[in-house]
């Protein structure tokens, strides 16, 4: 299942650092982090609970900016 979502990333470096950590996220087949858009587009593995997911992006991203916010 894909999802699109409304991100705030202050900084291009730091997108690319939170996209290469939430890939590797367990309960994600994909994630696109598009630091001109602010939009993260997630493909979630099946039968995965979405929300448990986000929050663990959303915890992954603020380890690296603070100022991470996810929009949903």
């Amino acid at each position: 299942m894909i999802k699109k979502y409304h991100v705030e990333v202050d900084c291009a470096n730091c997108a690319a650092k939170m996209e290469d950590a939430c890939k590797k996220l367990p309960g994600i087949k994909s994630l696109q982090m598009n630091f001109m858009a602010q939009k993260m587009t997630v493909d979630f593995e099946d039968g995965q609970d979405v929300e448990a997911v986000l929050n663990q992006i959303e915890k992954t991203c603020k380890k690296v900016e603070r100022g991470f916010e996810l929009y949903r």
